[in-house]
């Protein structure tokens, strides 16, 4: 269960590298920091999904 505790952790690490990106390229270029928006979004989803599943499977268990 350790692997999916940290799996979750980097998705979070993930997505605050790609707002970090997209801020600094807001002014430069900013289609490319639209596509770091959306992987800080699409990281986040896999947070919480893992996240969810990760407990709803520790309460299955006896």
């Amino acid at each position: 269960m350790k692997t999916s505790r940290i799996s979750e952790i980097l998705y979070l690490i993930i997505a605050v590298v790609s707002v970090i990106e997209a801020v600094k390229l807001w002014d430069l270029r900013p289609n490319k920091a639209y596509l770091y928006v959306g992987f800080a979004f699409l990281a986040l989803f896999m947070y919480f999904f893992r996240s969810y599943y990760r407990k709803k499977f520790n309460r299955r268990k006896p």
